[in-house]
């Protein structure tokens, strides 16, 4: 299947054409002309997906289900088409595309097998007592309920798993909620054949036609006006702090606060303890330097900094994990505004005092190579801009002079998606101690791995305290993820002809 795109947005089942277009800037390839979104788009959007929800939020669930499976049957009937513009747009490798699509049609499908078994409903139910003393009980039931429309937001680094049908809007519409996408400028092309796929299973399954919209970016008033929305009842992102945060306070300033579900990134510390450094430390060495540089460091998980006791056995590990570095070629980075920040953010991390240049680089115009440094812990303890993430292939190690200082080290850090504790068993007793600090810190606790794989399932926890997330309770990945777009509901004495279906079940 070919594809050229014709750059309209994708409201309540009409490709719509806005009045001013702007000219993406793939990585390589044709460009294309996409209409720019307004707020007056964004408001059609929503009073669709708003009149959508009375009749999809109510829909049996298997009938969610088959539409969620069609979903991902018409973007594998897309798929060469998927992998080509999103290729272009990203400059990621096809193969890193083809698995990405893969995960977005796997999570969808296991969307459609979590609602089919119904767990995710909580359902509750305390029978009446009506001969209790000195009150009756009445008779009370409880599920989750989905809350409305829902606003997602693409990502940078994902166009597919977290972007147009990724992990938020196959929740989202898992749980009953029509979704309003705002498409990411870094890839509108791939973006848009994606909504052709669930334009295409709407049609297929009957479905509403305001259960989904898609409106392109090109003007930051898009996103405030989508998170502003009087109908829109939460919001999903995938992106920067400071892009995240602004969006997250302007949810809090509306007449109606919303909970935005914000997942904003983390540096994904690791801790290196001494008995696996000395058992292992230059295959570690090697591996960090593997993990750090996958995927040009675009990753959220991407683990940025590596904590060590020093030694020869550390410095072992450091060097290692620097020669391995140091044999990397450039990678195209997602847009040429990601590769300039992420050239300015090295040069101040080399910049700060104390800190050790162990591989410097040059960046070309959208191309990163990796960098490599070195900070005793007492200057990382007193330089909060040391623990800040810069997104890309950047490592910085931080050298502690005993167990206790480590242990300093892994109080001092912000919230975080991931940390790892890298071990062997003569290593026990520090992890015990430090696990207490690391599960405050984090959403996910590694041993013995690197944390830039993120399964799709029941367990995963795809988040953490703030700033790795704004809410620490959620998930952005995984089946726990639903939640986030539900809510209980008690019904008490209602007669099983007024219960929904699933309740007079229980």
């Amino acid at each position: 299947m070919t594809f050229t795109p014709h750059g309209k947005h994708l409201i309540a089942g009409e490709w719509i054409a806005g009045e001013t277009t702007f000219r993406s800037e793939p990585a390589h390839g044709p460009a294309y002309d996409f209409s720019v979104g307004t707020p007056d788009l964004v408001n059609l959007a929503c009073e669709a997906a708003e009149e959508a929800f009375w009749s999809y939020g109510y829909t049996p669930r298997e009938d969610r289900a088959v539409f969620l499976e069609t979903i991902a049957g018409e973007i594998e009937a897309r798929a060469e088409a998927i992998t080509t513009i999103g290729s272009q747009e990203s400059g990621l490798p096809e193969a890193r595309l083809q698995g990405e699509r893969g995960r977005t049609t796997d999570q969808l499908r296991l969307f459609a097998s979590h609602i089919r078994a119904g767990d995710y409903l909580d359902r509750r139910h305390d029978p009446a007592l009506p001969d209790r003393q000195p009150l009756p009980r009445p008779d009370l039931r409880m599920m989750q309920r989905p809350i409305g429309p829902i606003a997602v937001f693409g990502a940078s680094n994902f166009p597919l798993a977290f972007s147009t049908a990724g992990g938020d809007t196959a929740a989202a519409l898992a749980a009953g909620c029509p979704v309003v996408v705002k498409g990411h400028g870094a890839h509108p092309g791939t973006a848009e054949i994606v909504a052709e796929a669930i334009h295409a299973a709407i049609a297929k399954c009957a479905m509403p036609k305001g259960v989904f919209s898609l409106v392109q970016g090109g003007d930051r008033s898009v996103g405030q006006a989508l998170v502003q929305h009087p109908l829109i009842k939460a919001v999903g992102f995938t992106g920067s702090l400071a892009g995240g945060r602004a969006l997250f306070d302007l949810c809090a300033q509306r007449p109606e606060p919303i909970p935005f579900f914000g997942e904003l990134g983390s540096v994904n510390p690791m801790f290196m303890l001494p008995e696996a450094v000395a058992a292992r430390g230059k295959d570690l060495g090697r591996s960090w330097a593997a993990s750090l540089s996958m995927g040009a460091g675009q990753f959220c998980t991407n683990p940025g900094i590596a904590v060590v006791i020093g030694g020869t056995d550390a410095d072992a590990f450091v060097e290692a994990a620097r020669a391995a570095l140091s044999e990397q070629g450039p990678q195209v980075m997602l847009t040429d505004g990601i590769a300039e920040a992420y050239s300015a953010g090295a040069k101040a991390i080399g910049a700060q005092s104390g800190v050790q240049d162990l591989l410097t680089s040059m960046c070309d115009r959208r191309e990163a190579r990796p960098f490599l440094f070195k900070v005793a812990a007492p200057d990382w303890l007193g330089n909060h801009a040391l623990s800040e993430e810069v997104f890309g292939p950047l490592g910085l190690v931080v050298v502690a002079k005993d167990a206790a200082e480590m242990g300093r080290v892994a109080r001092s850090f912000d919230g975080q998606l991931t940390a790892t504790l890298h071990m062997e068993a003569g290593d026990t007793d520090l992890a015990r101690r430090l696990l207490p600090v690391l599960e405050r810190k984090a959403g996910r606790v590694l041993a013995n791995g690197f944390p830039t794989g993120v399964e799709v399932c029941d367990s995963m926890v795809h988040g953490g305290p703030y700033p790795a997330s704004t809410n620490f309770g959620a998930t952005s990945v995984g089946t726990l993820s639903i939640r986030r777009f539900l809510r209980p509901v008690c019904y008490q004495n209602l007669p099983d002809g007024v219960l929904p279906d699933d309740l007079v079940q229980l």
